[in-house]
């Protein structure tokens, strides 16, 4: 593996408590939260699911435009930072709505992923059109695979493979999860985590909001970043908090020498 075009990786978590329904309000909060990170050295900034208006099936009302106010919002933030941010939005898209994860550079570009699994326990499946493209990004020389929420328990589509054309030698070094899970499903979070860090080889880190949403959800937070063993970098508890790590590609790589689980993964292929 060629180690040389990954550089360390400075990645913050934003944990905070979305207010609901209130995008001007999330974003002077969320703003500001993000500014409290000056002098860290963040390259990735990573904020939770919906972030400006939490987990609503109310989309209509509450649904971005690709030319509005929040996308504007989230380049000036980005470019203030000197950093990606990213995070998910309810976006309106055509005659449908998605939650779109924004990867927003300070450059102003930016990549997108639509949720791909929708969760039909809260009726999102028929508020919300579906994603079909997986999403992999690169910053500082890192394969950067992000995903949001229910996405987090289905592995087939996740799965980190061999890929001989990357620095890192797989198809992404990191995974990211941006989320709104609630705290009665807080055990299932932790361990799924922990089980997609070990089984793709790969860092981790997961986003979740805390508080309590308008359907009266409480969240716990449990923001973490995983390295590639399952073992907690940080971990957050069950308050609005920042944290930032730096992640280090030497040790990354010399797991994947060391223990090269994937020669011996299942082939298949995503229809």
């Amino acid at each position: 593996m060629n180690a040389g075009s990954l550089r360390p990786l400075t990645v913050s978590l934003v944990q905070g408590d979305t207010r609901w329904h209130d995008p001007a309000g999330n974003r002077d909060y969320y703003g500001a939260l993000v500014h409290g990170l000056s002098g860290r050295g963040s390259d990735l900034v990573v904020l939770p699911e919906t972030f400006l208006s939490g987990f609503t099936n109310e989309t209509l009302g509450n649904a971005e435009t690709m030319d509005g106010e929040g996308i504007a919002w989230l380049r000036a933030l980005a470019a203030e930072a000197k950093a990606v941010i990213t995070g998910s939005l309810v976006v309106r898209a055509g005659d449908k709505c998605v939650n779109r994860l924004l990867w927003m550079r300070p450059d102003g570009t930016f990549d997108l992923y639509d949720k791909r699994h929708l969760f039909r326990m809260a009726d999102e499946h028929k508020r919300y059109a579906g994603g079909e493209q997986r999403l992999i990004v690169e910053l500082n020389g890192w394969r950067i695979c992000p995903m949001v929420c229910y996405d987090l328990r289905f592995p087939v589509w996740i799965r980190n493979r061999r890929n001989e054309a990357a620095a890192g030698g797989m198809d992404y070094d990191l995974l990211v999860f941006v989320a709104n899970w609630p705290a009665p499903r807080r055990q299932a979070w932790r361990t799924l985590l922990r089980a997609r860090a070990i089984e793709n080889l790969c860092y981790c880190a997961g986003v979740n909001r805390v508080g309590t949403d308008g359907n009266g959800h409480p969240y716990a937070g449990d923001s973490a970043v995983l390295d590639f063993l399952g073992e907690a970098l940080v971990e957050l508890g069950p308050v609005a908090q920042l944290a930032t790590v730096t992640l280090d590609p030497q040790a990354l790589l010399a797991h994947r020498e060391r223990f090269p689980a994937w020669m011996d993964a299942d082939a298949f292929t995503l229809l």
